[in-house]
């Protein structure tokens, strides 16, 4: 079997499995519905049972979806922070991104406890935290492209990048520390991610942020594969590394930041998903890279919302232990069984 055909092949069993998984997804939560009523639903026929539908349609359907763009989201945004700093242990929070967001929203839930009257318990809901999480995303993604200017070490830039994570933790410290219990608990149901929170206009916008985040990882494709090899081999091939540092860096804050806006911080996926897809591919061409890590992440992250809702059961758990029980230990896996990491 050739390369492109081993390719082809790879990629058509991992849309099936990403189709597999999305009807997994669909079908078991905590309500039981037949499997027969779902895909009658789903192909525009009518349920037995009217809140059935309203289920569906208006609660797993977008929480699948959800789950796929926030998945493809972070294993794209991690595979570019890691071939930008030609780092394994970069993710798509190095940036303080996630930081910033988490920043916004601590500052909209427990603010009431410091500038009580200032902040009203009545607008602390979905819609105002995607927008105060969005707004410090934004402006740490703002100052990371003004230091990008100045800065012309990738190296320097990702210190930078934690240290403003640092910086941001230790407010968001402060403010836990003054906070009363029911907003400290608030933010802390907040910061364990989920995928079953947004209504369609929120996915709309959460779907235009991943698509322009494609678009432009697409743009740099030659960029990403130059700088696999340095920075002195990509401006010998003709790349401008300080534009190819922009778009990436651009391209991630919107992955992220969106992410993080709408799903809260989820972990592990953006981290791990480029070393198994790395590991199972045996390549470092982003042309195949990131198609792969989309169906990956989309895949991985279905399934770990599917065990968290604890199918048959009321209870839902944190979608951010459930990446990394499950991710962590395949990962290790795969790492040990080649003896050696590909990058």
């Amino acid at each position: 079997m050739t390369v492109k055909k081993k390719y082809y092949f790879s990629f058509i069993v991992l849309g099936i499995v990403l189709l597999l998984s999305t009807m997994l997804n669909l079908g078991l939560g905590s309500v039981s519905i037949p499997f027969n009523e779902v895909m009658g639903v789903l192909f525009g026929g009518d349920s037995s049972r009217e809140s059935w539908s309203y289920i569906i349609w208006n609660y797993r359907v977008p929480k699948a979806l959800t789950a796929i763009l926030v998945g493809s989201a972070l294993s794209l945004s991690g595979l570019l922070m890691q071939t930008l700093f030609r780092n394994p242990l970069a993710g798509p929070f190095v940036l303080g991104i996630s930081s910033g967001a988490s920043l916004g929203a601590a500052l909209l839930i427990m603010g009431t406890a410091i500038w009580s009257g200032w902040f009203s318990y009545g607008i602390i809901n979905d819609i105002s935290l995607a927008i105060a999480s969005g707004i410090g995303s934004f402006l740490v993604l703002l100052i990371v492209v003004v230091v990008a200017t100045r800065v012309k070490d990738s190296m320097a830039l990702l210190i930078i990048g934690l240290m403003f994570g640092s910086i941001t933790a230790a407010i968001v410290t402060v403010l836990s520390y003054f906070t009363q219990a029911e907003q400290l608990q608030q933010y802390i149901f907040w910061s364990f991610g989920t995928v079953g929170n947004l209504n369609w206009t929120q996915l709309l916008i959460l779907t235009t942020s991943t698509l322009v985040g494609l678009f432009l990882s697409v743009l740099s494709l030659k960029s990403l594969n130059a700088l696999l090899l340095g920075e002195q081999y990509a401006r010998s091939m003709g790349v401008h590394i300080r534009k190819a540092r922009y778009i990436i860096i651009i391209a991630t804050g919107i992955l992220a930041g969106a992410v993080t806006a709408f799903a809260g911080p989820i972990a592990f996926i953006g981290l791990a998903v480029p070393h198994l897809t790395r590991q199972i591919f045996n390549t470092t061409d982003h042309k195949i890279l990131v198609p792969a890590v989309l169906m990956y992440g989309a895949i991985l992250l279905l399934l770990c919302d599917t065990l968290a809702q604890l199918p048959m059961s009321s209870y839902v758990l944190p979608i951010n232990a459930i990446t990394s029980i499950i991710g962590a230990p395949v990962v290790i896996w795969l790492l040990i069984r080649k003896k050696k990491m590909i990058f």
